[in-house]
Order: C-alpha cells, then structure tokens, then sequence
C-alpha cells in the first residue's frame, strides 16, 4: 500500500496542477501573468499538499531526473509516470466538462502548441526552459545543499516564470503529462506536435541531470 499511496499522491498533484493551470487558461480566460501564477502556485501547493509521501514530482521529467540521479528505483519511476499522466487526462477531462456545459467551444482545453516558431525552436525552448527547471529542482531538493523547507515555494516561483517567458512561443510546457492531457481531447496540432512536449522536456531533464551532479548535488 506504501508505494500505491505515492503514485495515487502523483495523480491528485498532477491533477491539481493540470486543473488549475489550464483552468485559468480555459475558463479564467487569464493574461499571461496570471497563467504563469497560475501554474506555480498550482505547483506550490501540490507540493506541499502531497510532496511528504511522493517527493512531488508531478511530472515525467522531474521524474526522469530523479531516476538518473539514483534518488528513486525504476518500478517507482513508471508507477509515477502512470499516475501523473492519468491525473493530467482526468484533470483535462473535468476543465472539458465545465467548457461544454457552459456552452464554449471545446476545442481549446489550454493545449500547448506553437505556431509562431518552428518545430525546431519550439524543442529547443522546451528543451531549455526544463532544463532550467530542473536544475532549480535537482539543487533546492539536494540532501547535499539544498533547502527543504523553502523548494516547494521556490520550485513553484520558478515555474511561473519559465512559463511567462515560454508561454507566447510553445505554451510554455516544460512537462510531458501537462500537455499530453489536453491534447487527448482536443487532436489536431496539439496530437501531431505532441512529440516536441514528450522528447524536449526528457532531454532537458537528462541534461540537467547531469549537470546538477557537476554542482555536487548527489552524495
């Protein structure tokens, strides 16, 4: 039951940072500050809702690094990758249930794409914005010389920003579930592209999983 607890602790976080992000999209029709704020507090809190029995990752790539860098085993791994992706379709599911019943078009569920840039760049910022992200992640969490008591609130204060500076040019993703869940219910570009939202954000985290331990922040 342990390890059931920590994967059903990843669907309600993923859930809840799915929910709420995209909810401010949908439905709270937010700028983008408020969508940044959106998906940081929503990451903040899930954090410290749920990070005592999980870690908190709520995202396959957080994940991904986590098992790189040995802080995690692979059976938990894709347990935790299952319950994230499950938490980010059902929280997609709801936010499509509230637009229809009220009436709005269902076809835009606040699914990352990009048509401004090309595929290219697209994966390249995706490819970045997560690799910053998870360094912020793999350092604030490091039993070598992170912060336990503040990485939720910081974790969370740099999503919102990597967010603002992405959000204009590939919805600002930085997490394969996050855009997986939308893209289910929407199909079009969001399923075609979805490749660049699944591979960037992995090669981000690899990335920085490497390099964090570069700074010492494994034993």
């Amino acid at each position: 039951m342990a390890f059931m607890r920590k994967y059903f602790a990843e669907f309600l976080g993923t859930f809840m940072l799915v929910f709420l992000g995209t909810g401010a999209v949908v439905i709270g029709k937010g700028d983008v500050l408020t969508i940044g704020l959106a998906f940081g507090l929503a990451i903040t809190v899930s954090a410290y809702a749920f990070g005592g029995i999980s870690g908190g990752h709520f995202n396959p790539a957080v994940t991904t690094a986590m098992l790189i860098n040995r802080r995690m085993e692979m059976r938990d791994a894709l347990g935790y990758i299952i319950g994230q992706i499950l938490g980010a379709i059902v929280a997609s599911a709801a936010i499509r249930s509230f637009v229809s019943a009220a009436g709005l078009a269902t076809n835009s569920l606040g699914q990352t794409d990009f048509s401004k840039i090309n595929s290219g760049m697209a994966f390249f910022v995706e490819a970045l914005v997560t690799f910053i992200f998870l360094m912020v992640i793999l350092n604030v969490t490091s039993a070598a010389h992170g912060n336990s008591d503040f990485a939720g609130l910081i974790i969370g204060v740099t999503l919102a920003f990597l967010i603002i500076v992405a959000l204009n040019l590939t919805g600002g993703s930085l997490n394969p579930a996050r855009s997986i869940g939308p893209a289910i219910f929407v199909g079009g570009t969001a399923v075609s592209h979805l490749w660049v939202y699944i591979l960037a954000p992995e090669v981000g985290a690899v990335l920085a999983a490497y390099c964090s331990r570069l700074l010492g922040s494994e034993d």
